[in-house]
């Protein structure tokens, strides 16, 4: 039972760092894009 949860314990921290991973990188991409667009539009102004 305790070597049971154990790893249910383990599972429950990899999915964790999975999510934070992919959410970490989905906004370097929002963020990217973004800044993307700010040079974009500076570039038009000047």
């Amino acid at each position: 039972m305790s070597k049971s949860r154990k790893n249910s314990r383990k599972t429950n921290w990899k999915k964790k760092v999975i999510k934070r991973v992919l959410f970490a990188i989905a906004l370097g991409k929002s963020f990217e894009s973004q800044n993307e667009v700010n040079f974009a539009f500076n570039d038009k102004i000047i």
